[in-house]
């Protein structure tokens, strides 16, 4: 994908995912924003680690976490966390089986087309290792959420 066809292709994820937040709701959405963002402060950190152990690499260059990573956080993955707990807070097991439903599409079949749109691709893991990379903070998300909750 040419460098100017990624930076459509990011913009567009990113406002179609902002163009879905009011599915969330606006209540919603304040009571789980904190936990959001959260997840995303959590994953910022673990893209540090993700590249300088070359896990996965974004075709464009240069490597910037702006142009690649970021659209991904602040729009697909930032609405699937709201999204989850609005419907499934107070069930664990629920949260944690949507929230595997929604990994496991977006590692397998997503990872795999990005892969042939030359997006990105997994370098030092496999999709097995890239799924649970995204499923382990959905504990965090969730843990947050509840101490959030419980100091209310």
């Amino acid at each position: 994908m040419s460098l100017k066809n990624q930076r459509l292709f990011n913009i567009a994820m990113v406002l179609l995912s902002w163009l879905l937040l009011p599915l969330v709701g606006k209540r919603n959405i304040k009571r789980f924003l904190p936990a959001a963002i959260f997840a995303f402060l959590l994953t910022c950190f673990d893209l540090q680690i993700g590249k300088k152990r070359r896990w996965w690499t974004f075709y464009n260059k240069p490597q910037s976490t702006i142009s690649n990573e970021l659209p991904f956080l602040i729009g697909p993955e930032f609405l699937m966390s709201l999204l989850s707990l609005k419907w499934t807070y107070g069930n664990f097991k629920k949260f944690i089986l949507l929230t595997a439903i929604f990994q496991g599409f977006f590692v397998s079949p997503m990872t795999r087309l990005f892969t042939k749109l030359k997006v990105y691709k997994l370098v030092w893991m496999n999709e097995f290792q890239f799924f649970l990379y995204f499923l382990y903070k959905a504990f965090f998300l969730y843990g947050f959420q509840y101490l959030w909750e419980k100091r209310k």
